[in-house]
């Protein structure tokens, strides 16, 4: 060992003496060369292979080998800004299985238009309705391509890198998805093209962009191989069977060449396919498990009596004789593909009865829709529903309308960021008579729904003219093939029971096909297309083509197949009987429900929409939205604020009355010569009253508007604070809005100054011919008064009610008012009449027959006709009218004249909280507090001996029990 000095010597060091450092607790010599050369970071090349190629003035790229290198394939696919990944990986297991286990995921991230997600998490959750669709569009057409007896399991993996919104990334994704397989090791029939096709004021346009798709009646998807079609999707607006064979007819070339690329690109950097293993079964065992059920098999198939379940019993039993006859006999190896084998010998037998003797299953023949069922109103109390039957396919259809603000927020990167029509369709377990669990979306579910949806989509009114959000729900309450068409059905007549404007209905049906093929070329031999097809004829026959649409034309399309494509030949062929086979079940739908059915009942659900300006809106809102909580609150009602407009949803027609007149409270409403508003007094003039009323306006109430009798006093009339209904009559030369009282008042029923008001609560009394009396007769003649319309109320009592128009004044202003009209009468005639607080007479009005004393035109505004033999509804003996005039009489009391002390046999009107509200007679009304430790057990209707002792500040007599009568 060497001494080493603390001091460090120039000429001794680690490094000097042939030493490396420490590392990993061990010493090493240091080579010469270690101190001369310093490490370089090397640079590591990436080998990439791209495909460059135009299709409808578009220049597309295939790239590989920059990114996702270890995946067994993988590519990016561009067109200008937008790059799409796709990725393909296979297990490496034996695969020992009887399906093909494909998954694939399509995935749109937000940062590929460089936006960070909304959502708490601040990262994207569960796949979305887009990603399941697009995930669809993909795995349709590449599924039928894998060898026969390859069940390793396959999993696709799509996703967006970037996004400049030009271009719908889903057929990109489709396109990259196939040329990812060509490079991949597994065995695949591919390459494939797939294509968007629109349409444009009658022009075709290839690979059209999201802008020009928003202009176009028509968005068709095809996939193919060179010579055979293997998936369609289309949304149209009603385009004719002609236009659409013309559309598909070019889409096939243009698919086509994205064929070539794909085929480059493989041959630069694909890999060798490798051998998997296969599970197919040996021609022996098949022979062996033929021979045994074919004959069994071939009985239940010819006997169209049996339905769907005691068909499906009767092949159970079939099976499990043939099982154990292979039980017996140990053959295990036949166990084993024993289901297989039995479903295969089944789609024999079916497919040779349809091919050579054109016999379906259920007796029915090739081009026969099953019997229809169709009712429209199932249950009232929702805003629309309908049940279709189609045969054994039974679906449940509801619809509820919404406000604009409950349509649906997407968070795609290309297309609208809402929508406002929504169907959601459903599968339950118990439709097939099933056990299973209900969870979230199901990519079979919402494809379904979508279909659907398209399929109405072409019919409905356009926003501007139905703002509103409409759901539909699907609910499948019985399956027997084609539950996505009876959708279409059901949804349609729903709508129009819901009342919703459709341009006409809209119905869907499936067609079939079954082939007989060439083993040694694959070509077609003989084939026969099938309308309405069972569930049994889907699963065991080679297409299901969904096609939905109105008399006019088609409005949507989806194909899917078994076999590895067909011809378009025969696609188009089957356009013709899905238009006859469409045309019966529409005209079985019109016979039960042909237009949109009018919502005639209060009950029913009412939608309102009302434009205001965003001043009004902020005023409604509240701060953060507290005035409209409380008005839904309040009324149960929801509103939707968007865009200058509002939207009212009430599920009736009181609701929705109850919050328009709260939000005109609050807003107010476009001013209309002769409109009622309701408003209040704000301040009290001499020439008349400002009301604030519809949502803050000021409007002018002259005092010559208050009532059809002439007013000396505003407050005699109305007080500040008082709430009246009142009508714009105009606008003054200031732009003051005119408003009037007595415009909302009945007419006299006389002419002259003189007024009758009737209470719209009283029946009005027959009148009779009035005479005016002289001064002498008045002790023996009876009054007619004029009843208040309004009842009075307590102020503890919560009920609202609007004041009364013709206020009773207190005895003292009855004092002041019957003396200063006396003394006018005096001035003018040269004599004194005294005036008594019991007989109450009053000076003879000019120009009456028996009467000397002319009278003033203000003083006749004061008096009340006086009547002499005139039926009263109610009369009322007064108190001390017997001393004053000599005789016995009964007098009916007037609004002005009640006084102090007056006693009356009144009738209980109203039981209130906190006391009762009494007719008096003719229309005049009291009220009675209820005491305490009082008497409360009274009865609408029964009579009472009251006596006024005081009156409200409104002037309305405060009354009290008379204990000694």
């Amino acid at each position: 060992m060497f001494a080493f000095s603390r001091k460090r010597s120039p000429l001794l060091t680690w490094r000097r003496l042939g030493y490396r450092r420490f590392c990993s607790g061990r010493l090493g010599f240091l080579s010469s060369s270690d101190e001369s050369e310093v490490p370089t970071l090397g640079r590591k090349v990436l080998e990439t292979f791209t495909e460059e190629f135009e299709i409808g003035s578009r220049l597309i790229t295939f790239e590989t080998g920059k990114i996702a290198r270890f995946a067994n394939g993988s590519v990016v696919m561009g067109i200008e800004e937008t790059k799409v990944l796709s990725t393909v990986a296979s297990s490496k297991g034996d695969g020992v299985r009887d399906f093909l286990p494909l998954t694939v995921d399509y995935q749109e991230k937000q940062y590929a238009q460089g936006v960070i997600p909304t959502t708490f998490m601040r990262r994207e959750g569960a796949p979305k309705e887009r990603e399941l669709l697009c995930g669809r569009l993909i795995d349709r057409p590449i599924r039928p391509l894998f060898p026969a007896g390859f069940y390793h399991e396959v999993q696709v993996m799509a996703s967006v890198i970037s996004s400049d919104g030009k271009q719908d990334p889903d057929v990109m994704a489709a396109n990259a998805t196939s040329a990812a397989l060509m490079l991949s090791d597994i065995p695949w029939g591919g390459p494939i093209g797939v294509i968007r096709i629109g349409r444009i004021y009658g022009q075709f346009v290839i690979n059209p962009t999201m802008d020009e798709l928003s202009l176009s009646d028509l968005n068709l998807v095809y996939a193919c191989t060179r010579d055979k079609t293997l998936m369609i999707d289309v949304q149209a607006r009603e385009i004719s069977e002609r236009d659409l064979e013309a559309g598909l007819r070019l889409a096939h070339p243009e698919a086509v060449k994205f064929i070539e690329p794909q085929i480059r690109l493989a041959a630069k950097a694909g890999k060798a396919k490798k051998e998997y293993k296969l599970s197919l079964v040996t021609d022996s065992t098949q022979e062996k498990i033929r021979s045994l059920a074919e004959s069994p098999i071939e009985t239940v198939f010819t006997d169209p009596t049996y339905g769907k379940f005691e068909r499906g019993e009767a092949l159970d039993r079939i099976t499990k004789d043939v099982k154990k006859v292979l039980e017996e006999e140990c053959d295990e190896e036949s166990l084993k593909v024993l289901p297989k084998v039995v479903d295969n010998v089944r789609k024999k037998v079916v497919r040779r009865r349809i091919i050579k003797e054109g016999l379906r299953v259920d007796g029915r023949r090739l081009d026969e829709v099953r019997p229809l069922h169709c009712e429209s109103g199932t249950y009232p109390i929702l805003h629309g529903s309908s049940i279709f039957s189609r045969g054994d396919t039974q679906v449940l259809c509801t619809v509820t309308l919404g406000a604009p603000g409950d349509a649906q927020r997407l968070d795609s990167l290309v297309g609208p960021p809402t929508k406002r029509f929504m169907l959601h369709y459903s599968f339950p377990p118990f439709s097939i008579n099933e056990v299973g669990k209900r969870g979230g979306l199901n990519r079979r579910e919402v494809g379904h729904g979508t279909l659907a949806e398209k399929a109405l989509l072409a019919v409905l009114p356009p926003e501007n003219d139905f703002p509103y959000t409409v759901r539909v729900n699907s609910e499948v309450m019985a399956s027997d093939g084609s539950t996505s068409m009876a959708t279409v059905c059901g949804g349609s007549m729903a709508l129009m029971d819901a009342g919703i404007p459709l341009r006409e209905h809209v119905a869907g049906v499936s067609v079939g096909l079954v082939s007989e093929v060439d083993p040694d070329s694959g070509i077609i031999k003989d084939y026969q297309i099938l309308t309405d097809i069972l569930g049994l004829e889907d699963h065991l026959g080679d297409m299901d083509f969904k096609i939905a649409g109105t008399r006019k034309g088609v409005t949507a399309i989806q194909l899917d197949i078994k076999p590895a494509g067909i011809p378009l030949d025969i696609i188009c062929e089957s356009l013709e009987p899905a238009l006859k086979g469409r045309l019966q079940i529409l005209e079985r739908m019109e016979q039960e429900i042909n237009a949109p059915r009018t919502q005639d009942d209060r009950n029913a659900p009412r939608i309102t929409t009302l434009k205001f300006s965003n001043d009004s809106l902020r005023r409604l809102m509240g701060p953060q939205g507290s005035l409209r909580k409380k008005i839904e609150q309040e009324t149960g009602a929801r509103i939707a604020v968007s865009d200058g407009a509002l939207t009212i949803v009430a599920k009736n027609q009181t609701v929705m009355e109850k919050a328009q007149e709260k939000v005109d409270f609050i807003i107010g409403r476009e001013l209309e010569i002769g409109g009622i508003y309701k408003g209040v007094i704000a301040s009290i003039k001499e020439y008349g009253a400002f009301v604030e009323f519809n949502g803050g306006q000021q409007g002018l109430l002259h005092i010559s508007e208050l009532s059809h009798e002439q007013v000396s006093r505003v407050t005699d009339v109305v007080s500040v604070g008082q709430e009246v209904s009142l009508m714009c009559i105009g606008q003054d030369v200031r732009g003051n809005v005119k408003l009037s009282l007595k415009a909302t008042l009945p007419q006299s029923k006389f002419e002259g100054k003189i007024l009758l008001v009737e209470d719209s609560d009283v029946p009005p009394e027959k009148q009779t011919p009035n005479v005016w009396a002289s001064v002498g007769d008045i002790s023996n003649c009876q009054e007619n008064r004029n009843p208040i319309p309004e009842s009075p109320i307590s102020k503890d009592d919560s009920t609202k009610y609007s004041p009364p128009t013709i206020l009773i004044r207190s005895a003292a202003e009855c004092d002041a008012q019957e003396s200063s009209a006396g003394q006018k009468f005096s001035q003018k005639n040269g004599t004194t009449i005294q005036s008594d607080s019991k007989s109450r007479p009053f000076p003879v009005p000019q120009n009456v027959e028996g009467c000397d004393s002319p009278i003033s035109d203000t003083d006749l505004s004061l008096r009340k006709m006086v009547t002499c033999s005139t039926p009263l509804a109610e009369k009322q003996k007064v108190k001390g009218d017997e001393a004053a005039c000599g005789s016995k009489c009964e007098s009916d009391i007037g609004a002005n004249l009640v006084r102090l002390g007056d006693r009356f046999t009144a009738k209980v009107h109203q039981i209130r909280a906190h006391g009762l509200v009494l007719e008096l007679g003719n229309g005049i009304r009291g009220m009675y507090r209820f005491e305490a430790n009082g008497r409360r057990d009274f009865e609408v209707g029964k009579e009472l001996r009251v006596e006024c002792s005081s009156f409200s500040s409104k002037g309305i007599p405060v009354m009290s029990l008379l204990k000694d009568e």
